[in-house]
């Protein structure tokens, strides 16, 4: 398989799959351990479950707006933005 070709599957996949992680799961910050952001996933998951899930409201609002991004980026975009440079906020 041509190595530019696996390249654009895989960032098509993450972008699918994150995408749906942060508008159902956002909340807990799956897509961002999926994507490899432990430390933003950390925050993520820490705000909604120290605040006794006061904020996880907000955490899925968080969530819900990046999985419209991810999914609205064109997947060449996503994957310099998000696979590659490894941008971890919006």
């Amino acid at each position: 398989m041509d190595p530019e070709l696996k390249k654009y599957m895989t960032a098509q996949e993450k972008k699918l799959i994150a995408g749906f992680f942060a508008m159902w799961l956002g909340c807990f910050g799956v897509h961002k351990f999926y994507l490899g952001y432990k430390t933003e996933g950390w925050i993520i998951l820490l705000i909604s479950v120290l605040s006794c899930f006061i904020l996880s409201g907000v955490m899925a609002i968080i969530g819900i707006i990046e999985g419209i991004i991810y999914l609205c980026k064109d997947t060449d975009e996503f994957g310099k933005l998000y696979v590659e440079n490894k941008r971890g906020w919006f």
